[in-house]
């Protein structure tokens, strides 16, 4: 079957992507190098790039420099991270010259944070001046700021033009500009004063001037904004661009939308990562060694192993009360899962809720009552299996009374602490997600194990 034919037979955007990796590989082994460069034409530049992500390393820089030069440019922004640095570092003089004056100085700028600074100064020696001077804009603002990841390449245009004459410097512009669909207007210093959309402009009598026809009232952000508040304006006012301005109003670049996609998945990324006890990494997970693995998830574990030491401690207190009712062991498993569980379910639902303000409305002690309310319910639903189960399979209405009893106050507990501890920890000025899922578990083990012996103690009369 021809390299055409196959990719013509595939049947989704998937199997596409596998026979475009597939064939790649084998075409560049055989030195088919024709043959190779026919295949990816047709070949979108995302998938070019996961296709070159999957290829040995011998031969990334070779598949590379296959791609004509405006495609190549796109196919290197789209690559992660890693590739993009093992590239660069391969590339001759030359190739850098064109590949990183032709990013977008966003992209750009996104690949210098990620590179040691000696080949930064030599990157940056290497880039024309307007180039240069639009990387160093960025690069001047802290990590995650909207300042960082806007793009400097947009349209403003002058209030006094009219349509027609507006019309004709875009034609001019559009090619040097990443936004088009807005067009922003500005005044003699430069200063945000108002937005057409590219549908009016077209629309609208050719004769009539701009400032008849702009929008005066736009959404905008700072340049020190958050990039993850950035995300939230553009998500919630349905924007394609959201322009950036420092405290003068002084329009500096947008943030387009498929930046913001890329931030909402890093910060979604970062968030899950939280939660479950460790720092996200700059590059995949998976790719990673195992040392950094050891190194980023040892030192939650470490610490969880000495908190749950405290659980060793209260059963052997209680060892007596074991040792008169061994059936009493049996359901400490099933104690501390449910209440881990139930906590985990809670602070799930409060960090989710806090992250995407859709708790805004609503009072702290509102949702925590919520959840203490849900935890009793949920404990009476299992706790009623629970004792039935026990009473007829071991037959003893002491034990089952007291797993019945220990199960309803342990998801209260568990749900209410699994509420509380996000709005505790935002409180004190941390990050929410950070009141992580091995957190919780361990607290609630804690107090599960305390509650259930001295409900034993108690029902027992021992």
């Amino acid at each position: 079957m021809s390299n055409t034919s196959s990719i013509a037979s595939a049947t989704s955007r998937n199997e596409l992507r596998e026979v475009v990796r597939s064939q790649l590989k084998l075409l560049l082994e055989e030195k088919n190098y024709e043959g190779a460069k026919t295949l990816l034409v047709p070949v979108p530049s995302v998938d070019i790039a996961e296709a070159i992500e999957g290829l040995p390393e011998t031969l990334q820089l070779l598949g590379f420099r296959l791609l004509k030069k405006n495609i190549a440019v796109q196919v290197y922004e789209y690559l992660p991270p890693r590739i993009q640095q093992s590239l660069i570092k391969k590339f001759q003089d030359e190739e850098v010259i064109n590949i990183v004056n032709e990013m977008s100085p966003d992209k750009r700028a996104k690949l210098f944070d990620e590179l040691p600074p000696k080949l930064i100064r030599k990157l940056l020696n290497h880039l024309s001046a307007e180039e240069r001077q639009a990387t160093d804009l960025l690069l001047g603002y802290g990590a995650d700021t909207a300042g960082r990841i806007m793009t400097p390449k947009y349209i403003a245009l002058k209030e006094h033009l009219t349509a027609i004459e507006a019309q004709k410097k875009i034609r001019t512009l559009a090619q040097q500009s990443e936004v088009s669909y807005y067009l922003y207007v500005t005044d003699e210093d430069k200063h945000l004063i108002g937005l057409i959309s590219l549908k009016d402009l077209i629309i609208c009598d050719p004769k009539t001037p701009l400032r008849e026809i702009m929008t005066q009232e736009v959404i905008s952000a700072d340049t020190e904004t958050d990039q993850e508040e950035v995300a939230k304006l553009i998500q919630r006012y349905d924007l394609l661009a959201l322009p950036i301005v420092d405290k003068e109003k002084t329009l500096l670049g947008v943030v387009t939308v498929d930046d913001i996609i890329d931030v909402l998945e890093l910060e979604a990324t970062e968030d899950i990562y939280k939660m479950g006890g460790l720092d996200s990494p700059k590059d995949d997970y998976f790719e990673i060694s195992l040392f950094n693995v050891i190194k980023q998830r040892s030192p939650w574990v470490l610490l969880l192993l000495v908190t749950n030491s405290a659980t060793v401690m209260i059963l052997s207190h209680y060892e007596v009360i074991l040792d008169q009712v061994v059936a009493l062991a049996f359901f400490t498993p099933l104690l501390i899962g449910a209440g881990g569980n139930v906590g985990a379910q809670s602070s799930t639902v409060v960090i989710r809720g806090l992250s995407t303000e859709g708790l805004k409305d609503k009072k702290p002690l509102e949702v925590v009552i919520r959840e203490f309310i849900t935890g009793g319910l949920l404990g009476m639903m299992l706790g009623v299996l629970v004792i039935v189960g026990i009473i007829l399979f071991l037959g003893q209405q002491k034990v089952s009374l007291t797993v019945g009893i220990s199960l309803l106050c342990i998801t209260i507990i568990a749900a209410t602490t699994g509420a509380t501890l996000p709005y505790l920890f935002m409180k004190l000025g941390f990050d929410p997600a950070l009141m992580s899922s091995p957190l919780i578990t361990t607290v609630v083990d804690i107090l599960g194990i305390f509650i259930y012996l001295n409900t034993a103690r108690f029902v027992l009369g021992i």
